[in-house]
């Protein structure tokens, strides 16, 4: 197959992401591909995951739009070549791609490459994250509307990185003028780093809470000030991490890089001394400097024998004084921030804090330890409340029963140990997280704040999550990232393309998988997650097992949700059903376990807690607690949960994201390592398909991303043209602007009221725009030039289209004359032609007399008698001439009578007359007759070779005629069968309508399967778990309602069910067998039924290669290697491939020749129709074709300025048509069939072999 030894294609690769490799052979529905890297086995692979690469594929570009083919793989490839060069940002169109480098690459974000991408469009420079906010903020002062940019991604990709230089970069340029409120804006990132982010094992500083930092401007589109919006973080990091984890840095931050006078008086020591932070990680971030700098009774077990914690980006030495001086400028006073760490003290010494089963009395509960007492005063001191009291807090809790008193009686009910740790981390985190409302509350009270116009918002939230153990926060963060991703779906693709059916535009419609149905699983009023957990809260009793089961019973049936036994990761298979649920997520199924999910729901404390913070005779911590305090009734009902504030804070989230102009980055994690320079293509894909990037690629390569209003850019460029060019109507300005331009037609296109561009080529635009004044006078002269040309064309097309009909009514003039000549000529000999005959026919008979005379001449005796009887008998002939010739109303039966007797009169006269001669000359004649009977011999033989030949060419016109009439019968026969389909496809619509959807369902659910399997691949691969493989999903999920993304394979699909079915129905199973082994089978087999068999699959499996090959064919590369002229592609193309009955041939022959006219494909290339080279250059070629049975035995080409094409099934087939004889349509072109000896005939010249069929192959 040397084709496709050529064609080079990127297949799946679990590890790489794709690999580079070469078809070798195609089975019945996938191939096998051999990978260019000789470590790599051969890959079987179905044409779904099969991408064609591009010519250079060790080249990158900086718009992936740019690539000739856009895919899957040749997105991951130009990313990769890109990273290892240090181009860690790539585009896809407005889209930004950043690949977190986890080292600095130098000068990438000084003030100098803040300058250089001032006011620049994107595509002029390299992709960067400054080119990102350039566009937002361009975009606010054009558009005059606020602006969003989404920073998303995984743990460790980046994210907060990004959200810093995007902030810087807006700050550097337009918040100069501002002050204070740039350096305020600014100093925000330390301090909520230090409280908000900590050490995981995917990120050494990843962000535990979700945040939308704002930078407002002014109508002078100077910042004017800045706020602040947090959600979500995550408090239970503050009680319990695991190994590898540490708590929040402002907790290492005070034990490392605090003076010496402020740990004493908060007596902070190192962090193996404390509950809530020895149980993870104790090491510090430091560096070899700061390391000397640590006091020995800082330093944790962990950090003497393993050193430090090494990162670019921390120290906690270092950090602590960054973040002392950060919340000095934003206005702290030293007392405040006193305050502050007193509180993160007060966390550490009441974690301390430990209870043991009260044996004394008969009321039980439990006491706090003799060795946590001196913790306890600690943690007391520093809240500011009564040891005791505090003691009596935590370990009972006041109630309060239905009767005594007006409002009941107040009864204190002891708590058990577990219940008072409960409380003792309730309180601890509902401390830590007021103080972190509090801080984000000072920031945003310590940034100035005029008047403003619009603001830049820069969306730093966490990425989709999946541990081995998911609890309440990752499902609220993945139920966040569900949300975004709509909204990107949204915004990106269905907007986008509402946009351009508005305008007019014509672009393929792209179809992607809607997430909503996950969406009203969690959030759902009635039933949804969020809400059956409220409802669980609100018991007497709660409990999670309920909670877990109602959620089953609820949703069993829905596709998102399943059991944790059907999890791919063998660790939460082991989950009982009552223990957790699956949801399976747009990025891939998590398992969540679900007992903490009551618990973290609910952040309120009970009532002796609340009542000891009321009675805090710290003012700073009742300050932090007070606007919880201010609320109304207390009690389960009337609580509002984390899962209720956060839905809601979320809605109003999406709400101001709605409204404004959006921006994506998308952040990518290159390895597990968080090392440089190691690139894992694999999870790098599974990232990119999380992030919704695959879906957006086509719609990107077939779209226009930049657009503009023609008005806006009438008023952008008004002031630098002339009064007459100005005065124009603004589209017509546009059009003239871009025609005298001399821009690509290709590169944009005008809608109803915008002009869009292609990708970076708005770019190219504005750069001509704003050229230098002289280079703009050049442009204005073709402005002019283009106007007067585009005049005077319209002009010379009005002339032309005037001549042109007068011409054509002259022309018709002139054809109606001839018909009316014709018909008149028509009547006039339908009614004088007996006449013509008769005359005709009796002047023929004067050769006799001329025959008489020279008889007569010849006599010796009765000469004069003779003579006389001669002219009596042309007398007569005169008088019957003249007879007709005076009567126009003689019938025609008159004048054959007449002909007839003078006919007879004239042989018996003749007869007479050679009998004379007869006897007369009797000796000579006999001389005479042997030479005549040599000459009439002669003449018979002559006479027999042209009866033979008008024999043959009787019959070689019967047989066309016997071709051409099985051709009608045969179309009569398909139009009648069609017509009885189209009543059968009515009937069966309904029900192919709803097997397609089955199947399109099923085929999303194993798009789901695949992408759940990578997801459990790389989770098992991080902590060496293990995956087990399931059966492949059941098609039970009909019914649910789920937008689709299309594969446009159909072809694949419909070839497969025939192929199935000819399997059924043969006795041959040749689903296992090679390519080469169905081609050598059909060469060399006497067998006829298995010859058949291996035909119908071998031209089944090319049908499905050319289609996959023409699917992902370059964007510039025509059909110059045509099988088969484009109308017998066409016709097959147009064939409906819909199942018919069997119906009786007309024509039996299993041997049938056609030809038609063939134009080379490069010449039509050009714009041409082929009538029109037909006539111009008179080269039209003929396409041959033998077809034995169904199927091409012998394609033949014959062009008139290049060699004949001669190609043989067997051999060529590559290169052959892979068509059936039913679906090329041949049979009813009329006159394409030909006979066989005028096949036979094109084929010997031309030098072919004949050709041996397979009946006689067994001969």
């Amino acid at each position: 197959m040397p084709e496709m030894e050529q064609q080079r294609v990127w297949v799946s690769d679990p590890i790489d992401g794709f690999v580079l490799g070469q078809i070798v052979d195609i089975g019945l529905d996938e191939v096998t591909i051999k990978p260019f890297d000789t470590k790599k086995p051969k890959v079987t692979s179905s044409l779904d995951r099969l991408y064609t690469a591009e010519e250079h594929d060790n080249k990158d570009v900086d718009d992936n739009c740019s690539l000739m083919n856009l895919n899957e793989a040749t997105l991951l490839n130009n990313i990769r070549i890109r990273y290892s060069k240090d181009k860690i940002y790539t585009y896809v169109a407005n889209i930004l791609i950043a690949v977190n480098p986890y080292y600095e690459i130098k000068d990438l974000y000084s003030s100098k490459t803040i300058k250089n991408y001032q006011g620049k469009s994107l595509g002029v420079l390299p992709p960067h994250v400054f080119a990102i906010a350039d566009k937002a903020f361009r975009d606010m002062k054009v558009l005059k509307m606020s602006q969003s940019i989404i920073v998303s991604g995984e743990s460790g990709a980046g994210k907060t990185e990004s959200t810093k230089y995007l902030l810087k970069y807006l700050c550097d340029l337009w918040g100069s003028a501002a002050g204070p409120i740039e350096q305020k804006i600014l100093d925000a990132n330390p301090v909520l780093e230090a409280f908000g982010n900590a050490k995981t094992t995917r990120n050494n500083n990843s962000s535990r809470f979700g945040k939308f930092m704002e930078v407002h401007f002014d109508s002078k589109c100077s910042v004017v000030g800045g706020y602040i919006s947090h959600y979500l973080l995550e408090k239970s990091r503050i009680c319990t991490q695991s190994p590898e984890e540490r708590n929040y840095h402002i907790f290492y931050l005070l034990c490392a890089g605090a003076p010496e006078a402020v740990t004493t008086k908060l007596s902070i020591s190192k962090p193996d001394d404390f509950h809530y932070l020895r149980n993870g990680c104790t090491q510090y971030f430091t560096s070899s400097r700061t390391e000397k700098l640590l006091n020995n009774d800082h330093k944790s077990k962990q950090q003497r024998d393993k050193g430090g914690l090494k990162d670019a980006m921390l120290d906690d030495v270092e950090d602590f004084k960054n973040m002392d001086q950060a919340l000095n400028r934003l206005g702290l006073t030293e007392a405040e921030r006193h305050e502050i760490y007193s509180m993160v003290a007060a966390v550490l010494h009441l974690g301390n804090v430990v209870f043991e089963e009260n044996m004394e009395g008969n009321k039980g509960g439990s006491k706090v330890t003799t060795g946590s007492e001196w913790s306890l005063k600690t943690a007391a001191k520093l809240m500011g409340v009564d040891p005791e009291e505090l003691r009596q807090a935590l370990v009972s809790k006041v109630m309060m029963t239905n009767r005594g008193g007006l409002k009941g009686t107040v009864i204190m009910v002891p708590l058990k140990v577990y219940e008072a740790n409960n409380a003792r981390d309730a309180l601890a985190k509902a401390m830590y997280s007021k103080l972190f409302d509090y801080i984000v509350f000072r920031i945003n009270k310590s940034i100035p704040f005029k008047a403003s116009s619009y603001y830049i918002g820069v969306l730093d939230i966490a990425g989709f999550e999946y541990f081995t153990v998911n609890s309440f926060e990752q499902f609220c963060i993945n139920y966040c990232n569900e949300k975004l991703q709509q909204f990107f779906n949204e915004r990106i693709l269905k907007d986008e393309q509402e946009l351009y059916s508005r305008e007019g535009l014509q672009v393929k419609k792209i179809e992607f998988v809607d997430n909503q149905d996950c969406i009203d699983l969690i959030e759902g009023k009635q039933n949804g997650i969020f809400s059956l957990l409220d409802e669980e809260s609100k018991l007497p009793k709660h409990c999670a097992a309920h909670f877990t089961t109602e959620v089953h019973k609820n949703w069993g049936n829905h596709f998102r949700l399943a059991l944790p036994r059907t999890s791919r990761l063998k660790a939460h298979r082991e989950i009982r059903d009552d223990e957790g649920f699956l949801v399976r997520h747009f990025a891939g199924a998590v398992c969540y376990q679900t007992s903490q999910f009551i618990e973290k729901n609910n952040d309120a404390l009970h009532a002796s807690l609340e009542g000891l913070i009321q009675e805090s005779q710290n003012p700073f911590l009742q300050s932090l607690f007070a606007s919880s305090n201010s609320g109304s009734l207390k009690g389960k009902l009337t609580f509002i949960s984390v899962g209720s504030k956060f839905k809601s804070q979320l809605s109003e989230l999406m709400e101001k994201l709605k409204s404004t102009g959006t921006n994506f980055i998308r952040c990518i994690k290159p390895n597990q390592k968080m090392v440089d320079h190691q690139f894992e293509g694999g999870s790098i894909l599974s990232q990119l398909q999380c992030s919704g990037m695959t879906s957006v690629l086509e719609l990107m390569q077939q779209g226009f991303p930049s657009r503009a209003q023609f008005t806006d850019l009438y008023d952008m460029y008004k002031k630098f043209l002339p009064p007459e060019l100005a005065r124009l109507d603004p589209r017509l300005f546009c059009k003239a602007l871009f025609r005298a331009l001399g821009m690509n037609e290709n590169d944009y296109r005008f809608g109803v009221s915008k002009v869009f561009f292609r990708p970076g080529k708005f770019a190219e635009f504005d750069a001509i725009m704003r050229s230098d004044p002289e280079n703009l006078a050049n442009m204005v002269a073709k402005v002019k030039k283009w106007l007067l040309m585009s005049r005077w064309k319209k002009t010379q097309w009005c002339a032309l289209s005037c001549i042109k009909l007068t011409n054509k009514i002259k022309y018709r003039r002139e054809c109606h004359i001839v018909i009316q000549k014709n018909i008149r000529m028509y009547l006039a000999k339908k009614r004088h032609r007996p006449r013509y005959k008769g005359i005709g026919k009796i002047n023929s008979l004067q050769s006799m007399l001329v025959r008489m005379e020279s008889i007569i001449s010849q006599l010796k005796k009765e000469k004069e008698s003779s003579i006389k009887e001669v002219k009596a008998l042309q007398n007569d002939l005169h008088s019957a001439v003249n007879k007709i010739k005076i009567n126009p109303n003689i019938k025609a039966d008159e004048v054959n009578q007449m002909y007839t007797q003078l006919m007879n009169k004239a042989n018996s006269q003749m007869g007479s007359l050679q009998k004379k001669l007869q006897e007369q000359k009797s000796a000579d004649e006999q001389e005479r007759l042997k030479k005549i009977q040599i000459e009439m011999e002669n003449e018979k033989k002559r006479k027999e070779d042209e009866e033979r030949k008008k024999k043959e060419d009787a019959d070689i016109r019967k047989m066309k005629i016997e071709i051409e009439e099985n051709r009608k019968k045969e179309e009569q026969i398909r139009r009648r069968q069609e017509l009885e389909d189209l009543k059968a496809a009515a009937a069966l619509q309904e029900q192919i309508e709803m097997e397609a959807q089955e199947d399109s369902l099923f085929r999303e659910q194993l798009e789901q399967e695949r992408r759940d399997h990578e997801l459990a691949l790389r989770l098992a691969q991080e902590t060496n778990g293990q995956i087990e493989d399931l059966s492949p999903p059941s098609r039970r999920f009909s019914g649910v309602q789920m937008s689709h993304s299309t594969s446009n394979n159909k072809l694949n699909r419909s070839e497969n069910v025939r192929a199935q079915q000819a399997q059924n129905n043969s006795k041959y199973d040749l689903s296992k067998w090679k390519y080469s082994e169905l081609r050598d089978t059909i060469n060399t087999s006497c067998d006829i039924e298995l010859l058949e068999a291996c035909r119908i699959e071998f031209h089944r499996r090319l049908k499905v290669y050319h289609a996959w090959k023409a699917k992902n064919r370059r964007r510039t590369t025509m059909d110059e290697n045509e099988r088969a002229p484009r109308s017998v592609m066409d016709a097959a193309a147009r064939t409906p491939r819909v199942a018919v009955k069997a119906v009786a041939q007309v024509n039996t022959s299993t041997q049938r020749y056609f030809r038609i006219p063939f134009i080379r494909p490069a010449a039509l290339a050009n714009g041409h129709s082929a009538d029109q080279l037909a006539d111009a250059n008179n080269k039209r070629g003929w396409w041959y074709a033998h077809f034995d049975g169904q199927y091409v035995a012998r394609q033949m080409e014959l062009h008139p300025d290049k060699a004949a094409i001669l190609l043989v099934a067997g051999m060529d087939d590559m290169q052959m048509c892979e068509l059936s004889l039913d679906e090329t349509g041949l049979t009813r072109k009329r006159g394409a069939e030909i006979l066989e000896h005028e096949f036979n005939r094109e084929w010997e010249k031309h030098g072919g072999k004949p050709y041996v069929r397979a009946m006689d192959r067994a001969k």
